[in-house]
């Protein structure tokens, strides 16, 4: 009969093999300590034929050793020629990567850097360079939402989300800024023409 994989004991170090953990199974039955040792040193000498070393020769001999010492759930009791591996050093998770948290966003898909424009558009005098600022960035908002929604985006949202936006501001009507009309550009169909 067959036996499964799913059937046998899981291993600690898959991509190592069965065979290698097998090996260290083995290993760990041997009572006489030398015996054990020489084991130990094969079993690396083993892994090393299938895994060619990489990198800094040292470092990758001592991640063997501690790789079987791992695969015996930390039991085996054998002379490394490094200090021996712990499971407290598994304990403890990663220092979490610090990350900017945004605040929150009242229209998550304009990003950050919509409002940001909108804000620096609020503090400008008025003039010809503070409206084609707040044209440039409706425009940049009508983008956005079509990249969201390809069926269209009616100008009006535009208006109002860049009064909202500005908390009043920036009130804005279709004869002082101007709405561009974008087309969703086609998409490939992946199928090359063949010449004639």
């Amino acid at each position: 009969m067959l036996t499964y994989n799913n059937r046998l004991k899981k291993l600690i170090l898959p991509e190592y093999g069965r065979n290698i953990q097998n090996m260290v199974d083995y290993c760990m039955t041997l009572e006489n300590r030398d015996e054990r040792n020489d084991c130990a040193a094969a079993i690396v000498d083993a892994m090393r034929t299938l895994f060619p070393p990489t990198g800094d020769p040292e470092e990758y001999e001592r991640k063997l050793w501690d790789h079987v010492i791992i695969m015996s759930d930390f039991s085996l009791d054998i002379d490394t020629p490094y200090e021996c591996v712990i499971p407290d050093t598994f304990d403890e998770g990663p220092d979490p990567v610090p990350m900017e948290r945004p605040g929150t966003l009242a229209y998550r898909h304009y990003g950050k850097l919509i409002p940001s424009l909108i804000d620096t558009a609020c503090h400008m005098e008025e003039g010809e360079e503070r409206d084609a600022l707040i044209t440039l960035v409706a425009n940049q908002m009508k983008k956005t939402l079509l990249a969201a929604n390809p069926e269209g985006v009616d100008d009006s949202r535009i208006y109002k989300d860049l009064r909202y936006l500005s908390h009043g501001q920036i009130y804005a009507e279709p004869e002082t800024i101007r709405i561009l009309d974008f087309k969703q550009a086609p998409t490939p169909s992946g199928k090359k023409k063949r010449k004639k």
